[in-house]
């Protein structure tokens, strides 16, 4: 009999399908069953598998059985209620179904005609969240994967807006008529402004970075000097990132001091609210986002808080145009006849084809709606202030940055000890012990000279329980 050279049939896709969400089901009612932190040694999964593909054909059946022997040993459990670490997110039901779609979709969005629904829909949704934050209603949306690609395409933006530059023909390599480039950002914004300067052939040595205040918030008179500095040296200021939401503390830079300087300097304004962003859907929190509607572009993650699988980044800009100048690149073969009055997202980007990721974004923000979204994020915001009462009631336990979201940064200070390396490895072997209980998964961060302690709190499924049980581990740990 010769083995079939088309795919599976569709009853089989389903039988499999209806099992597999049952797995699904079960996995979702019961993650805690799982330690968060994945106990495998480096290399150990990778050991356990053949080194090669099989030559012939295994079934689905005995494809799914490997997810519990093979794959859920080396899963860290971000849709546990203890991941606690980073930022915690969620995988939420709508999300998932969305996934199921989007993949037997299987949609390439390289022009409008590819997926004129895939297009579209990304506009919609970009327009509601814009709308739903309170952003500038004239301001264009995208999707990306992460904010490390969003943060990239503002930086080139920024760097293509003086057309006089002409680096997307000349480049910059060997270049005397061309200033150096700078970019700013305070020392507690996210390593991508960094990635992205390499990238983009800047150079790591021209990002700035501006210290902060005892908040962890940039300080706009040494953004403000350090600009001047460089005008004085020849430099060229290109652009500020502030941060919305920083990565440590979840700390705000003052925006709209920073949006003036940007004003007077000509430099391009992004705001990184990568995870901070989440929160403009609360009314009373909104002046955490004054001077926003200045900027020239800010990305946030629905990916972090709210709830929207991996990947789903939203990049907006003020000056689409810029943004289409920088990339737009359009081969004979991809010529269509609706090209100058349909988008297509490949004018606005780098990458040529973009996977659907509007369709998660949509499912999950009529799934839950706007006032369900921003309920989430103000039950996590109460949580958090609740934890850090509880650290700030204890003897020898400090709250070491406000705690203006979701995150709460705290330490081990036993009486009479000041040394600095003494707490960093006291409070690491803290975190340490906490971590293998396999209940809650805490990370850390560093402060200065201060090794502290993180608790994230983003998980739909996390509740006060889940973070009276990490409190009770990391006081244990401390006395052990």
């Amino acid at each position: 009999m010769t083995e079939s050279v088309g795919d599976l049939s569709p009853q089989e896709f389903e039988r499999h399908a209806t099992a597999l969400a049952g797995w699904i089901r079960t996995y979702l009612e019961h993650p805690e069953r799982y330690p968060v932190l994945a106990r495998l040694a480096p290399g150990e999964l990778r050991a356990s598998l053949p080194a090669a593909a099989p030559t012939s054909a295994e079934s689905l059946e005995t494809i799914l059985s490997d997810l519990d022997r093979v794959i859920l040993p080396g899963i860290t459990h971000w849709n546990h209620p203890g991941f606690l670490a980073y930022f915690a997110n969620t995988a939420s039901v709508p999300g998932i179904l969305a996934e199921l779609v989007t993949a037997a979709l299987n949609q390439v969005g390289i022009l409008w005609r590819t997926s004129p629904a895939l297009a579209e829909l990304e506009q919609v949704t970009t327009g509601w969240l814009r709308d739903a934050m309170a952003l500038p209603s004239d301001w264009f949306g995208m999707i990306t994967d992460t904010a490390s690609t969003s943060t990239l395409l503002a930086l080139a933006a920024a760097r293509e807006r003086d057309p006089a530059l002409e680096i997307r023909h000349r480049g910059m390599a060997g270049r005397s008529d061309l200033p150096r480039l700078r970019i700013y950002c305070s020392t507690q914004a996210h390593s991508s402004v960094d990635k992205a300067a390499i990238t983009l052939g800047l150079g790591a040595e021209n990002v700035v970075r501006i210290a902060t205040d005892d908040a962890f918030q940039m300080r706009a008179d040494l953004l403000e000097s350090a600009m001047g500095a460089d005008r004085a040296a020849g430099y060229r200021p290109l652009a500020v990132i502030a941060t919305l939401g920083t990565t440590s503390t979840t700390s705000v830079d003052p925006t709209p001091a920073i949006a003036a300087l940007c004003q007077r300097e000509g430099a391009w304004l992004h705001v990184d609210a990568a995870y901070g962003g989440a929160m403009a859907l609360l009314e009373e929190r909104r002046e955490l986002f004054a001077g926003v509607a200045a900027a020239d572009s800010v990305v946030m993650n629905p990916h972090k808080w709210l709830f929207t699988p991996m990947d789903c980044s939203v990049l907006w800009t003020a000056h689409p145009d810029v943004l289409r100048r920088t990339f737009s690149l359009t081969p004979a073969y991809l010529q269509t006849n609706e090209q100058d009055v349909a988008l297509s997202y490949s004018d606005y980007s780098f990458q040529l084809g973009r996977r659907f990721r509007a369709l998660k974004l949509w499912f999950v923000m009529r799934a839950f709606g706007v006032e369900g979204l921003g309920a989430r994020v103000r039950h996590h915001c109460a949580l958090a202030t609740e934890f850090a009462s509880w650290v700030a009631a204890e003897p020898e336990w400090e709250v070491v940055a406000p705690v203006p979201m979701s995150v709460v940064c705290f330490r081990h200070r036993p009486a009479g000890v000041t040394d600095e390396r003494t707490l960093q490895a006291h409070n690491a072997t803290i975190l340490e012990r906490v971590n293998a209980s396999g209940e809650v998964f805490l990370s850390h961060t560093k402060l200065g000279e201060r090794y502290v302690l993180r608790v994230a709190i983003g998980n739909l499924r996390t509740e006060a329980s889940h973070l009276a049980t990490a409190w009770r581990l990391v006081r244990e740990a401390a006395q052990g």
